[in-house]
């Protein structure tokens, strides 16, 4: 793994300007980079952290001149506070960022369950664990984090989400409901985004059959001769790959011709897609939640 970033990294995870950055080095001395040998600024984990905290107590109304003097001890302190308040949401991002890279089991599970506590579920994971899950991206494009990081920070999240959709329960509530049934295609190991539609279904007011990650299309077409749902549901994010996803769906679509099936998914807005009438690709949340309000 690398142990350092350039001024653009920086920049990316804490939505602070490079030039902003640069003046506060040269002003205050917050940062202290070490330079290549083409002189080109690097900045250390540590750095990284730092300049996190920073950022979330700037957001905050703190002024950068008040911020350099604190001392560790005190800006943690400080932190905590902003990421346990009603804060933007930018501050509650960079904090779950700052626990998962210190692996802070605890602070993580506390400001997640104050997060759904303040803005509830769908707030939380739409304005606050996507943007943060898009964080790290950016950190494994940077070598920053391991798998192991990345495991330890699903499986908390997950089971906000499993705990959330038991709390709703099992038997639908709308009089007229709709089945749907819930998978990912084979090979398909991104289950957040699946659990997170589960629990919005379930919200809705409608029954979910939810079969979870990885599913070949044959077993799908089993399970929908034995339940015959109304609508089918399923997130491409990086497999099948780009070249297969059309004829993926077109093939779905010969197994399950008499089924609406929703689609979302990177593979699936990243290129013109031609759909049968019975596949409806859904963008977003905010649609899904609409949609699932018209059924």
């Amino acid at each position: 793994m690398v142990t350092s970033f350039s001024i653009k990294d920086l920049a990316q995870l804490t939505r602070i300007k490079p030039h902003t950055l640069r003046i506060w080095e040269q002003r205050y001395g917050i940062l202290k980079p070490q330079r290549s040998d083409s002189n080109i600024r690097r900045y250390n984990q540590e750095e990284l952290k730092y300049l996190l905290n920073v950022a979330i107590l700037y957001e905050n109304g703190f002024k950068i001149s008040q911020i350099a003097k604190l001392t560790n001890e005190l800006l943690t302190s400080e932190v905590i506070k902003a990421t346990t308040s009603e804060a933007g949401h930018i501050s509650h991002i960079q904090g779950l960022v700052i626990t998962m890279l210190e692996l802070d089991e605890v602070r993580f599970d506390q400001q997640l369950s104050n997060n759904i506590k303040t803005f509830g579920m769908e707030e939380t994971i739409t304005q606050i664990v996507y943007p943060f899950l898009q964080h790290i991206g950016i950190l494994w494009q940077t070598n920053t984090i391991n798998p192991a990081q990345e495991h330890f920070i699903t499986y908390l999240i997950r089971q906000k989400l499993i705990v959330a959709i038991d709390e709703i329960g099992s038997q639908p509530s709308k009089p007229e409901f709709k089945k749907f049934i819930l998978y990912l295609p084979e090979g398909e190991l991104h289950e957040l985004s699946l659990l997170f539609t589960c629990y919005l279904v379930k919200l809705s007011g409608h029954k979910c059959i939810y079969l979870g990650q990885s599913l070949p299309l044959v077993d799908l077409a089993e399970v929908q001769a034995i339940h015959k749902a109304d609508y089918i549901f399923t997130i491409i994010t990086s497999t099948p790959c780009l070249e297969d996803v059309e004829p993926y769906l077109l093939n779905m679509n010969q197994l399950l011709p008499d089924v609406t099936i929703w689609v979302t998914g990177y593979q699936i807005f990243s290129q013109s897609l031609n759909l049968p009438p019975n596949i409806v690709a859904v963008s977003n949340p905010t649609e899904l939640r609409k949609k699932l309000a018209d059924c």
